[in-house]
């Protein structure tokens, strides 16, 4: 994939975490002063190190965007909330550089929860919110509830069932801390005042209600949100090979809507 997308990725670190720089072949003029930090999903137990890059390399060749992903602390070296923590700390050395408002956080599935938990992580400690946020079929909600857990069961081929895989790890890595806490079940939280954001899912998503209860959630806020839900798809499917129509037609769709809405 990164031979196919043209894109440079770099190892380092960022306020002492882990991180890639993933750099497309030509960075868009618009976007030379904006940065996108990504962070990845995988139930948060999966996908340490490179296996975290297919997100970064799509939004990056895509949009045309330099890419900081965040390579977070997992279990079992560490819990809860060392992926938040790391996240944080890259987002903080990221915009101690760039202007918050040109900074674009965006994420998949535990990814996608974090970035949301990001925010509110963000308004507690009074740090600038981003300019934008993608947030893709989040965990928003580890308790399980919302319509979609029981419809959408044996329907999604990648997590199959609410008593699945991720159930297990998402409680793993809560390791006995309450999984209502938003900072864990962000959908739980005080989204007043977060920027727009653009969530995506598909019908046959385990977690298309917990990204259709985040998005009314911020429409009722009056914040600007678009939600998109790709016919057909289990979770996270639009994120998993660039040669797939919808996987170019999402991230066009997330691309444009940061470039909307990220400072010039």
């Amino acid at each position: 994939m990164r031979e196919r997308l043209k894109v440079r990725v770099e190892p380092g670190t960022l306020g002492g975490v882990k991180i890639y720089t993933v750099t497309p072949e030509t960075i868009r003029p618009e976007n030379r002063e904006r940065t996108l930090v990504q962070v990845h999903g995988g139930c948060y137990v999966l996908n340490p190190a490179e296996a975290a890059l297919p997100e970064a390399m799509l939004i990056a060749a895509i949009g045309g965007y330099r890419v900081i992903a965040v390579d977070y602390r997992m279990p079992p070296e560490a819990y809860f909330p060392a992926a938040l923590d790391d996240s944080m700390a890259v987002y903080r050395a990221v915009i101690a550089k760039t202007d918050p408002r040109r900074v674009g956080l965006i994420g998949t599935s535990a990814g996608g929860a974090l970035v949301l938990e990001m925010g509110l992580r963000a308004k507690q400690l009074d740090v600038p919110l981003p300019g934008a946020i993608a947030s893709g079929t989040p965990m928003s909600d580890s308790t399980k509830t919302g319509d979609t857990f029981h419809t959408n069961e044996m329907l999604d081929n990648v997590l199959v069932s609410p008593e699945g895989f991720c159930d297990a790890a998402a409680a793993f890595y809560a390791n006995g801390h309450d999984l209502k806490d938003p900072l864990i079940s962000p959908v739980y939280g005080d989204m007043g005042g977060f920027p727009p954001t653009i969530l995506t899912s598909g019908t046959r998503d385990l977690l298309l209600s917990n990204t259709v209860r985040v998005h009314r959630k911020l429409r009722n806020l009056g914040i600007e949100s678009f939600l998109q839900v790709y016919e057909g798809q289990s979770h996270a499917h639009y994120g998993r090979d660039d040669r797939i129509p919808e996987v170019r037609e999402a991230f066009g769709e997330i691309a444009y809507f940061f470039n909307k809405h990220l400072g010039k």
